[in-house]
């Protein structure tokens, strides 16, 4: 499979996942606070293309495509929701947010937001101390890039010369708070310059154009040139959480924008367009990926729950 197929495949991927996560809500087998990342799929995928194994990941609340992205099982994340011993944390159901596989180089979503700032600060310098060219890779959303502990990340990160790129997946609303209302400037790729690290702003609708400039930090960071901001403008389908009215919204707009700037469909358009893949390849990717992600959610519904001493598991004190 091409390059180009393998970023359409993984944008599925994590589109399907969701879709079944969603029905599983539906009929009362998830109970949980889902966020979810309808509309955003190509910037996790096109980032996370570009990272080894072993290269650091700090990941957003909105959706489950950095996960995905990065090697982790779907039969574990559906298993996580579930709340049995399928998942991540065998039975704890601590659900997305809490999610950590370091094997994958994945070390979780700090409970509140922006305290994964200072995280990936230090992953950073831990890689420089001992002498790898691994790099991290942390997502955050424009409200968080409201938090001090970016301020302080920002300016340890350049200081320190630290091999970290900082992507925010700017949708233009902090929960149910639009931005103008919020941010006193708009455009959070500016908050790097106060710091003198290199930033960017890229359509966060085009997987190629994220995974181009998540390459080029990443090329940077492996390279000793330390630190790189990127800003994916991007739009988000569905609310902040599952259950949410969205009454502050546009109906006309948001059906426009689901039309319009759909990440998977536009990139399918250019797939076509260019010749390198043909709508029948297209569909049997998607028929391809429903049969991977049904029988990976058949798997976790299947798991049996915890034993009664997972509890104490993990406890040292």
């Amino acid at each position: 499979m091409s390059d180009s197929l393998a970023l359409y495949e993984m944008m599925v991927r994590c589109n399907v996942w969701e879709q079944k996560l969603l029905w599983m809500i539906d009929e009362g087998l998830v109970s949980g606070f889902f966020h979810a990342g309808r509309g955003q799929e190509a910037i996790p995928v096109g980032a996370c293309s570009v990272l080894r194994e072993d290269d650091y990941l700090l990941y957003a609340h909105r959706g489950i495509g950095y996960l995905i992205a990065k090697g982790l099982g779907m039969e574990k994340l559906f298993g996580d929701f579930l709340a049995n011993s399928a998942g991540t944390t065998g039975g704890l159901g601590a659900g997305i947010v809490h999610i950590a596989w370091p094997e994958l180089g994945i070390l979780g979503q700090s409970g509140t937001l922006g305290g994964s700032f200072p995280i990936a600060t230090g992953a950073g310098l831990s890689a420089q101390y001992r002498g790898t060219d691994q790099v991290v890779l942390t997502f955050f959303g424009d409200g968080t890039s409201a938090r001090g502990t970016l301020h302080e990340s920002l300016n340890a990160s350049k200081l320190w010369n630290l091999p970290v790129i900082w992507l925010c997946e700017n949708n233009g609303v902090g929960a149910t708070v639009a931005n103008e209302r919020m941010l006193a400037n708009q455009d959070v790729a500016d908050l790097a310059l106060g710091y003198k690290i290199p930033a960017v702003t890229v359509d966060g609708q085009d997987v190629e154009a994220v995974q181009s400039a998540v390459q080029t930090a990443v090329d940077r960071a492996r390279n000793g040139g330390g630190p790189t901001f990127i800003e994916a403008k991007t739009h988000r389908f569905r609310g902040h959480y599952e259950g949410d009215p969205q009454l502050w919204r546009d109906r006309d707009e948001l059906r426009r924008l689901r039309k319009e700037k759909d990440p998977i469909v536009l990139f399918a358009d250019r797939l076509v367009a260019d010749g390198r893949a043909s709508a029948d390849q297209l569909a049997s990717i998607t028929t391809s990926v429903r049969a991977e992600v049904d029988a990976a959610a058949e798997l976790a519904l299947a798991a049996p729950p915890p034993a009664d001493d997972r509890i104490y598991q993990g406890v040292y004190a």
